[in-house]
C-alpha cells in the first residue's frame, strides 16, 4: 500500500510539473481544465494498471531459488491462525502498522473538518434572505460584500452596488453552468483520502484559478474590459472562502486574472503541447506493468534411515511435543513439519516430509481433542473428525509414491494447482524428452507473454524445477542459463562445503549447502540497519553464481533501500570458497537466488 501511495504522488508530482512548465501560461482554459481532472484521475488509476504486452519490453530472466533466510519474527497468516486454533494455541494477531494508524486518523480529522465547512456554508444560506432567479437560488449576504457561488447557488454580499452585481452575476453563471463545483468536490475528496499529500491541494488551487479564468473570458464579454477590471480593482476583502467554492473576490487571485485578461489568446500551434501527455502516461504504463517476484520456498529434509516408519512418526511427534513444551512457537513447529504454503511444488515430498506431516497431523488431532475436551464442547462429530485426521491412507511411503507415480495422478496435478502457475510432469528434469522439450519450450513461451502467469514448476518427481518469471531493472547484470550453467535443483554434483562432501547422496549435500548459506546469513546480517527503516517485513532478493573455481561471483541485490542491498552483498561476498558442482562430471557454473526477509517490529529491529 505505502508503495501504491509513493506511485500516485510522483505522478501528480510529473503530471504537475510538465503543467507548470508547459501549460500554465496557456489561454486555453478548458484543454488546461481537462488536463488536470484527467491527470489527477490518471495518477489514482495507473499504478494498478499492468498490460502484459508493456512487459515484454523489459528483460525476462528465469531463476532457481535457495530457501527463505528469515529475520525476525515471522507475522501470522489466515491459515497459520486457522491451524493454530485447531491445537488450542492462540497466536498473536499482527499489530496494525503506526502508519496505518496515522493515516485513518488524518482521514477521519480531515473528513470532520470538511462536514463542518459544508455544514456552515448550509448554515449561510439558511440564515439569510434568498431569492429564485429561474434556475439559481441568490441568497444576499446581510453586512457582507463577499460574492461567491457553489451549484446553482449565489452568494452575493449587500453592500456590493448593484452595477457591480450584474456583472458579478453573469461571472457566476459561468461557474454555474461549467459545473466548476463539481471539480472542487472531487479535490475535497482527494484532500480527505490524501491529507498528508500538499500536490493534492496545489492541484486544488491550480484549478480553481482556472476556473476563474474561464469565468472571466465569458463574463468579460457581457460587461467590457473597463468595467469588469474596476470590479475586480473596487474590492478589498477580507473573507475567508471554503476551499470548494467559487469566489469572485479572491485577493490572491486578482492580479494573476487581471493579467491573464490582458495576455493574447495563444496560438493553437501551442496545443501540441499536450501531446507531452502521452510519451508521459505510456512510460508510466511501463513502469507499473513491470514488476520484480520474490519466490519464497522453505525446507528442510533429514534423512534418518534406521527406523521404521511408525517409528519415525512417533519421534517426531514426540519432538514436536518437546517443542511446544520448550515454549517453541506454533512457527516453529509448522516449519519442523515442512509446513510452508508451497508443497504444490514438490510433486513428491521426502519420506522425512511425508512422515513429519503424519506426526504434524497427529499433533493437531490431539490439541483439538484435548482442548474441546477441557471446554467441555466435545462432540461426536469432533471424534470422528479426529480419527479422520489421523487415519492413514497409506500403508508406507512406498505406497505413497506408486499412488502419486500414476498416469492419473501426474496429468492431475498438472491440471490443479494454485493461480498463476504452470505445471510440468516429466520423466527427467535434466534429460528432457523431444515431446516434454516441445511442452516446456511452449510453456516457457506462455510464461514471458502471458502476464496471468508467474511461475513455471518442472518436476519427475525427484527433483523439482521452480522458473519464476521477473522483471531486471537499471540495466544491472542478469543470471541467465547458458550451456555452461546448470541449475541448483537438476545439478548432478551440488556445489558444497568441505564439511558436506562426504555426505552420501547429493541431495544430503544440497540441504548441507543451504543450512550452511542460511546460517551464515543470519549469523552476519547487520541487523542494526533496521534502526532506520519503518516497522515490518522487508525482503532483499540476492542472486549470485558459483563458478567452476567454487567463488562466488555475480552478486546481485534488489531491496526496498540500498543500505539493505549493499548488506546483503557484503554478507554474501564473505562466503568461503566452494566445492565447484558438476554436470555429467564436468565442472558448472550454477545461479542461485537467496529471499532475505528482515522484520521490524514496534521500533526495532528483530
Amino acid at each position: 500500500m505505502l508503495y501504491t501511495i509513493l506511485q500516485i504522488i510522483a505522478f501528480q508530482a510529473l503530471f504537475l510539473l510538465v503543467y507548470d512548465l508547459f501549460l500554465k501560461r496557456e489561454t486555453f482554459f478548458n484543454y488546461n481544465r481537462a488536463y488536470l481532472m484527467l491527470t489527477s484521475v490518471l495518477s489514482l488509476i495507473l499504478p494498478f494498471v499492468k498490460f502484459p504486452t508493456l512487459k515484454k519490453l523489459a528483460t525476462k530472466d528465469m531463476v532457481i531459488h535457495l530457501p527463505e533466510v528469515f529475520i525476525g519474527a515471522k507475522t501470522p497468516t489466515a491459515y497459520d491462525i486457522q491451524i493454530a486454533e485447531q491445537v488450542g494455541i492462540i497466536l498473536e494477531q499482527p499489530k496494525t502498522p503506526i502508519w496505518q494508524i496515522v493515516a485513518l486518523s488524518g482521514i477521519g480529522i480531515a473528513t470532520l473538518i470538511f462536514l463542518i465547512k459544508i455544514t456552515k456554508l448550509y448554515w449561510v444560506k439558511y440564515k439569510n434572505s434568498k431569492r429564485w432567479k429561474g434556475n439559481v437560488l441568490i441568497v444576499n449576504l446581510i453586512k457582507s460584500n463577499a460574492a461567491y457561488s457553489f451549484f446553482n447557488t449565489i452568494f452575493l454580499g449587500e453592500r456590493i452596488s448593484e452595477r457591480e452585481k450584474s456583472t458579478i452575476y453573469e461571472h457566476e453563471m459561468v461557474h454555474i453552468k461549467e459545473l466548476h463545483s463539481l471539480d472542487l468536490l472531487f479535490f475535497e475528496l482527494l484532500r480527505i483520502i490524501f491529507w498528508f499529500n500538499p500536490l493534492v491541494y496545489i492541484y486544488q488551487n491550480r484549478i480553481k484559478e482556472l476556473h476563474e479564468y474561464i469565468a472571466d473570458a465569458k463574463a468579460v464579454k457581457q460587461s467590457g474590459k473597463s468595467e469588469y477590471y474596476k470590479s475586480l480593482l473596487n474590492q478589498v476583502l477580507d473573507v475567508n472562502q471554503a476551499s470548494f467554492t467559487n469566489a469572485f473576490f479572491n485577493t490572491s487571485l486578482i492580479k494573476k486574472r487581471i493579467v491573464m485578461l490582458q495576455k493574447s489568446k495563444s496560438k493553437q500551434l501551442h496545443l501540441i503541447k499536450y501531446a507531452l501527455l502521452i510519451p508521459m502516461v505510456f512510460g508510466m504504463l511501463i513502469y507499473t506493468s513491470t514488476e520484480v517476484r520474490a519466490q519464497e520456498k522453505t525446507t528442510e529434509q533429514v534423512i534418518v534411515q534406521d527406523f521404521t516408519e511408525a517409528e519415525l512418526v512417533e519421534k517426531y511427534y514426540n519432538k514436536i511435543l518437546e517443542m511446544k513444551k520448550s515454549g517453541a512457537t506454533f512457527f516453529e513447529i509448522s516449519n519442523y513439519a515442512g509446513i510452508d504454503g508451497k508443497s504444490e511444488e514438490k510433486y513428491i515430498p521426502s519420506k522425512t516430509d511425508f512422515l513429519k506431516f503424519k506426526a504434524y497431523m497427529q499433533y493437531i488431532a490431539d490439541g483439538m481433542i484435548k482442548r474441546k475436551t477441557e471446554d467441555g464442547t466435545l462432540t461426536q462429530s469432533d471424534k470422528d473428525t479426529a480419527e479422520l485426521m489421523k487415519m492413514d491412507k497409506f500403508s508406507s511411503y512406498q505406497e505413497f509414491r506408486d499412488f502419486k507415480n500414476t498416469k492419473e495422478q501426474k496429468e492431475r496435478w498438472e491440471l490443479y494447482g494454485q493461480e498463476g502457475v504452470l505445471k510440468l510432469f516429466v520423466e527427467d528434469v535434466a534429460d528432457k524428452t523431444k515431446e516434454e522439450t516441445k511442452r516446456y519450450n511452449a510453456y516457457l513461451k506462455q510464461l514471458e507473454n502471458d502476464d496471468s502467469f508467474n511461475k513455471l514448476v518442472v518436476t519427475d518427481g525427484r527433483s523439482t524445477l521452480v522458473l519464476d518469471s521477473y522483471i531486471s531493472q537499471e540495466g544491472e547484470e542478469v543470471i541467465k542459463y547458458e550451456i555452461a550453467e546448470v541449475p541448483f535443483s537438476v545439478v548432478d554434483e551440488s556445489p558444497t562445503t568441505v564439511d558436506c562432501e562426504d555426505l552420501e547422496s547429493n541431495e544430503d549435500r544440497k540441504n548441507c549447502f543451504n543450512n550452511f548459506v542460511n546460517k551464515h546469513i543470519a549469523k552476519n546480517f547487520n541487523t542494526s540497519i533496521g534502526d532506520s527503516l519503518s516497522q515490518g517485513r522487508k525482503r532483499v532478493f540476492v542472486q549470485f553464481k558459483i563458478d567452476t573455481n567454487g567463488t562466488v561471483k555475480h552478486i546481485v541485490a534488489r531491496g526496498p533501500s540500498p543500505e539493505l542491498e549493499e548488506e546483503a552483498k557484503r554478507v554474501l561476498e564473505m562466503l568461503p570458497q566452494f566445492i565447484p558442482g558438476k554436470q555429467k562430471g564436468k565442472l558448472v557454473v550454477v545461479p542461485f537466488s537467496v529471499p532475505i526477509v528482515f522484520q521490524i517490529h514496534d521500533s526495532k529491529k528483530d
